[in-house]
């Protein structure tokens, strides 16, 4: 490998959801750990890796756009090179040579692990024309060592690769592989890793977080896991994203509702309520299961916030079916919803399917959904003002003075609103106890008190989070 120079200098472009995000920490941690120099800019980079999203459409051309703007950047002189990682180069490979037959190499999604031998052909000299690192799905990854790019109290737990969940409208089984679970100890051992590098707010992610521990153990292990993630030292929030509703067992529900440090924030994407659709979709649920599930968590777990996403303009779908979806939506008052217009990705099942909508049609469907929940989310944020929330301050407000950006357990970072909260002698990854003084649509603004709720070096904090607070309201049906 390389010895350390100059020349070594590497910038990231991370696409897409935090498990790309998650793959591209690591292959910076195998880069950093032979000697290459992590850089922000690529204007101060010898070579740039891209790691691209190929989910829908959207996402891919996103992805070509980036791409052709670094080797642009590579025509005038001012990188050396550049690596395409991850799903789009995954899933199209010869296609995304063809397009942009500049790229120097090209690396799959379980070829972030030959990161160092990509960069090292960048380093001896050029392979245009790709070079390609695309092995097969292996089982049991690593994520550490790695480079973290979030903030240093915020972290994500990939407790799971692929997926076996044959949706028929998604790609990523096709992208990313068979569902592989971590190990439990695995799992448990990284988390415990990054506490101890400071991280107060572990975000648990896999494809589909409720099926961890099928394939290694023959039935699902979440509650497991999470009861380990519960006691480790220094770990303040654990919060669960894209938990899939097939396997929202009893026990995980009752995990949740008496764990300390688990958030009362669950990420359930549900696409449709219609059963005909979701059969179309091969969800595998019903409309009675899944408000029979929404029931039961909204009982058993206080203070409750739901995440869910929707997709509008399935195939088939009818005026009736989604006046279904909006009605559903309207009585189950989601504190957090998306909305994504259907799109038709090559190699799906969904694509054969008979009824395609037209594009306005699609996005109408959207935008009315959008507009059925937005009513739904300012009325709740406005019902938040009065109550004192712990909150964790992900950063200042760039150009103002003793203003910071905060969150609650309501809000995912990157997804959902943010809390911006006054306060004197404050810092990033510090708990403060904040008052909620105004909401802004989809934002609240806040004051900090004068007792903080907890220090980010409080490692052995005993402190209980709340689960419910003088004020915080409950969803209403």
């Amino acid at each position: 490998m390389p010895p350390p120079t100059n020349e070594n200098r590497f910038a990231l472009v991370s696409l897409g959801c935090p498990k790309n995000l998650v793959d591209t920490e690591r292959m910076a941690g195998l880069l950093a750990a032979e000697g290459y120099q992590h850089v922000l800019r690529p204007e101060d980079a010898d070579f740039v890796i891209i790691n691209t999203c190929g989910f829908i459409g959207d996402a891919r051309e996103e992805s070509h756009r980036v791409i052709e703007e670094m080797l642009e950047r590579k025509a005038r002189g001012e990188l050396q090179g550049v690596i395409v990682a991850g799903c789009l180069a995954e899933r199209d490979r010869e296609q995304l040579l063809r397009r942009h037959p500049r790229i120097d190499q090209l690396v799959g999604v379980f070829g972030r692990e030959e990161i160092v031998q990509a960069a090292c052909r960048i380093h001896k000299g050029s392979t245009e024309g790709g070079a390609v690192h695309f092995p097969p799905p292996s089982p049991f990854l690593t994520d550490t060592p790695r480079l973290r790019l979030t903030a240093g109290h915020l972290a994500y737990l990939k407790i799971a690769e692929g997926c076996n969940r044959q949706c028929s409208f998604c790609v990523i089984p096709r992208l990313r592989g068979p569902y592989f679970s971590k190990p439990l100890e695995q799992a448990v051992a990284e988390a415990e890793t990054l506490a101890d590098d400071g991280v107060r707010e572990l975000i648990v992610i896999a494809q589909d977080t409720t099926s961890y521990g099928i394939d290694l153990y023959g039935k699902p292990r979440l509650a497991d896991l999470l009861r380990q993630l519960d006691a480790i030292p220094g770990l303040r929030w654990i919060r669960l994203m894209y938990l899939y509703p097939r396997h929202v067992t009893d026990e995980l529900i009752e995990t949740l509702s008496g764990a300390r440090k688990i958030l009362p924030y669950l990420d359930l994407p549900l696409q449709h309520v219609n059963d005909d659709i979701l059969r179309r979709m091969r969800r595998g649920v019903t409309r009675v299961e899944t408000e029979g599930l929404l029931e039961r968590l909204r009982r058993r777990i206080q203070s409750l916030v739901l995440r869910t996403t929707l997709i509008a303009g399935f195939p088939g779908e009818t005026e009736e079916q989604f006046q279904e979806l909006l009605e559903f939506v309207k009585m189950q008052r989601f504190e957090r919803l998306g909305a994504f217009a259907y799109s038709s990705e090559p190699k799906t099942p969904a694509a054969r399917l008979d009824g395609a909508l037209a594009e306005e049609i699609k996005l109408s469907r959207r935008e009315r959904l959008l507009a059925a929940q937005q009513p739904i989310a300012f009325a709740w944020n406005a019902s938040r003002v009065g109550t004192v929330y712990e909150t964790i301050l992900d950063g200042p407000v760039p150009g103002e003075k003793n203003a910071w950006i905060g969150r609650t357990y309501a809000e995912a970072p990157e997804i959902d609103g943010v809390v911006y909260v006054t306060g004197k002698k404050l810092r990033s990854g510090q708990f403060v106890s904040c008052e909620v003084v105004a909401a802004r649509e989809y934002d609240l603004i806040g004051v900090a008190g004068e007792r903080e709720a907890a220090k980010v070096e409080d490692r052995e904090s005993k402190v209980e989070l709340r689960r419910s607070e003088p004020g915080h309201p409950r969803p209403r049906r």
